[in-house]
């Protein structure tokens, strides 16, 4: 295992001391490790997020834009479902 020697802001370095005085984590590194893995798992998710439901939606926009609205009519629509829960 490599060593590797970071700074952290008082804030970030309280979260850890106080994950490993809780018990959960042996480490700092241990904490730290895990909030590295969350990363590359959130990467992972939105790689697959983009590939899977952005591209292809794009693509068929491209296809035929009639299937969109412009964004004047996005703005309306928001304005209008906005009234209605004010109205409530």
């Amino acid at each position: 295992m490599s060593e590797l020697t970071i700074k952290l802001s008082e804030e970030m370095e309280g979260f850890v001391r106080r994950k490993v005085a809780s018990g959960e984590y042996e480490s700092s590194s241990e904490v730290i490790e895990e909030g590295l893995r969350a990363l590359n798992r959130g990467d992972d998710d939105l790689e697959r997020w983009l590939q899977e439901d952005v591209v292809p939606t794009y693509d068929r926009m491209k296809r035929d834009p009639s299937r969109g609205f412009s964004a004047a009519e996005v703005k309306e629509e928001l304005a209008a479902r906005r009234a209605r829960r004010n109205a409530r």
